[in-house]
């Protein structure tokens, strides 16, 4: 079993090399460019879900989310080459503690985030479920659209930390959402892409949610946060 899924690992590059080859041959070059602009839309859009939506999170709180990536840029370094999170946990845990977060809110939300706080994971499903709709030219009404939405928060739920898991998710929701799930065949061409960038937004959305969560129960420890954010930037001069 094992050695037949590792078998299939090696040759699926293969495949969609071919894919998207027999692609260009049959429509030309100028297919490519709506995977471009699919790459552009979940890249544009998950920059403004950190630095407006997050960051608005982070000013309520008294804190500066260009903090957080300060503190993490190794870790989402990592996060992006590897395009998993998990890599990143044991670590991303103790600078969250050393930022002021109690290690019982930091040992318990970054877990648990884990699992049900993918939000880059499921604001790239909603934007590749789009695309997938349009590019057979099926109209979804926007009642489809919050349905669509609101199934794709609630699967991406439960989700492993692991590259491409995304990609499993939205084929089987898709069918179930009546949507041609062949058309994922041509994101998966660009989906290393995205998956490196939607990991990085659930790395800071995890660790933003541990300060969140000790500031709501008035444990958060700003002496200590300051004064290792200090140590941070002194380091970083």
């Amino acid at each position: 079993m094992f050695w037949m899924i590792n078998k299939i690992l090696k040759l699926a590059p293969l495949g969609v090399f071919a894919f998207i080859c027999t692609t260009i041959i049959t429509f030309g070059a100028s297919a490519l460019l709506p995977l471009l602009k699919l790459v552009l839309v979940v890249v544009f859009a998950m920059v403004f879900f950190v630095f407006a939506i997050l960051g608005l999170v982070a000013w309520m709180c008294g804190i500066n989310i260009m903090n957080i990536i300060r503190i993490l840029k190794s870790e989402l370094l990592l996060a992006f080459s590897t395009s998993s999170s998990e890599a990143v946990l044991p670590v991303m845990m103790k600078k969250m503690e050393n930022f002021g977060s109690p290690k019982e809110i930091t040992s318990f939300v970054i877990p648990i985030g884990y699992t049900f706080n993918l939000d880059g994971s499921a604001l790239y499903q909603s934007i590749a479920a789009l695309f997938v709709a349009q590019m057979y030219g099926m109209h979804l009404t926007l009642s489809e659209q919050i349905v669509l939405m609101l199934t794709l928060m609630i699967t991406s739920k439960g989700m492993a930390a692991v590259p491409g898991t995304s990609i499993v998710v939205l084929l089987t929701t898709l069918g179930a959402m009546g949507l041609p799930a062949q058309g994922l065949a041509l994101i998966i061409g660009v989906d290393r892409i995205l998956d490196m960038v939607r990991t990085c937004v659930n790395v800071i959305g995890n660790a933003l949610s541990t300060i969140v969560i000790a500031k709501w129960e008035n444990v958060y420890d700003k002496a200590k946060g300051q004064e290792y954010l200090k140590s941070i930037l002194k380091n970083t001069i």
